[in-house]
């Protein structure tokens, strides 16, 4: 355990029921003199939340699930606890925005996470970014919103969190060649087209490495969280995305790599745990204990790296390509496949179909300069409901 600091960070946990939630939270709980987890925030799983608030007593625990409140406020006061209970998405860019935390981890999936996203970074918190749709669906405005306001963003995605760290050794992205961003493959690494057809639920939900949601999950399945994740890197960044390149790594022991123009490449490795991206957020410019040991060579002697396969993951190709097009397409393109995503793990539509889905909602809808929040919004809200449309007509290639 880490030395008493004399400052003590109060961190909001938005998510904290998920995966990263749950790590972020360990950490905290590892450096009580340091961190104190002021607020906690949940989608509906009012259950898990109060075991949590039990555990860490935050000031202020939040449900987005308006029709959960009066379970949360109950179970709250039940407990004995003086957190106060919340509901809904305003309260919580409020809260995030507020004077009770200073450190926000937005660990919440999907478009969801913007709001609070945004309403952290305007208030010039230090932002744990492990929300990749914000920086999809509005990355310009989120980093000028953190740079105008003397914010600082640090991302939690593995990949990023090592670009991160290797890019401290530089003064700046004059020096760096390239970015290379490294992918498990998931679990469909080597499958063609063919066999990709076929796939189950159950099939795409057995990540190899990660213990994730079914969204996230999902999304390695297809590969398009890479592709999110090349969106994520040049709005990060500031690299474009012909100098961000992707590495099939079956070990994921290297998380990622900068190569620099004087011939040198950086790379940071480290066992597949979220606790160390958590740490380094939660600490920098420190180093504290996360609770993951130390990489054993000895014991992971082979590291592979191929090219990924853009036939059987065209999720890829498209993400690239929405890049590249700029302005709502980031928006069209994160929107789609969240309705793909979900129509599938809801058995109504097939593996195959969230990338069919996804390339048949951007080449239908107009494409527009991103001006402001609310045409973002628009754009994510039009592409949603052509998608459901389409899933509904079968209007989508086999």
């Amino acid at each position: 355990m880490s030395a008493p600091s004399a400052i003590q960070r109060q961190v909001a946990v938005l998510g904290a029921t998920g995966s990263i939630g749950s790590s972020a939270l360990d950490v905290i709980a590892r450096h009580p003199h340091r961190f104190r987890a002021t607020l906690l925030a949940a989608g509906h799983n009012v259950g898990a939340l109060l075991e949590l608030c039990r555990i860490h007593r935050p000031r202020h625990a939040v449900v987005a699930d308006t029709s959960s409140f009066a379970a949360l406020r109950d179970g709250l006061r039940d407990l004995g606890l003086d957190t106060q209970a919340h509901s809904g998405d305003a309260v919580l860019d409020q809260l995030a925005a507020g004077p009770d935390c200073d450190t926000v981890v937005a660990a919440v999936v999907g478009a969801a996470g913007l709001s609070s996203t945004l309403a952290a970074a305007r208030a010039g918190k230090r932002l744990l970014l492990a929300n990749k749709e914000s920086l999809v669906l509005a990355g310009e405005l989120v980093m000028a919103a953190a740079q105008a306001n003397g914010g600082e963003i640090i991302p939690i995605d593995s990949e990023h969190n090592a670009i991160f760290q290797c890019l401290r050794s530089s003064a700046g992205s004059a020096g760096i060649r390239r970015l290379l961003l490294t992918a498990s493959g998931g679990p469909f690494r080597g499958w063609d087209r063919n066999r990709l057809a076929d796939v189950t639920r159950e099939q795409a939900l057995a990540h190899p490495k990660w213990s994730m949601g079914p969204k996230i999950s999902i999304d390695s399945a297809t590969m398009m969280n890479k592709g999110l994740e090349v969106i994520e890197a040049h709005h990060l960044f500031s690299i474009p995305n012909e100098r961000i390149d992707i590495l099939v790594h079956p070990q994921s022991l290297v998380h990622s790599l900068v190569e620099f123009i004087d011939g040198s490449t950086l790379a940071q490795l480290g066992l597949p745990d979220m606790r160390t991206s958590l740490a380094v957020g939660l600490g920098w410019p420190e180093r504290i204990e996360s609770g993951v040991a130390g990489l054993d060579l000895l014991q992971n002697r082979q590291l592979e790296f191929e090219a990924p396969d853009m036939l059987a993951f065209p999720c890829l190709r498209l993400a690239r390509d929405a890049l590249v097009a700029g302005g709502t397409v980031p928006a069209i393109l994160n929107a789609a496949n969240e309705i793909a995503v979900s129509a599938f793990l809801q058995g109504r539509v097939g593996f195959l179909a969230i990338p069919a889905l996804v390339e048949t909602t951007l080449n239908a809808l107009p494409h527009a300069p991103a001006c402001s929040l609310e045409s973002l919004l628009a754009a994510d809200q039009a592409a949603r409901d052509y998608t459901e449309q389409s899933i509904l007509r079968g209007a989508f290639p086999a």
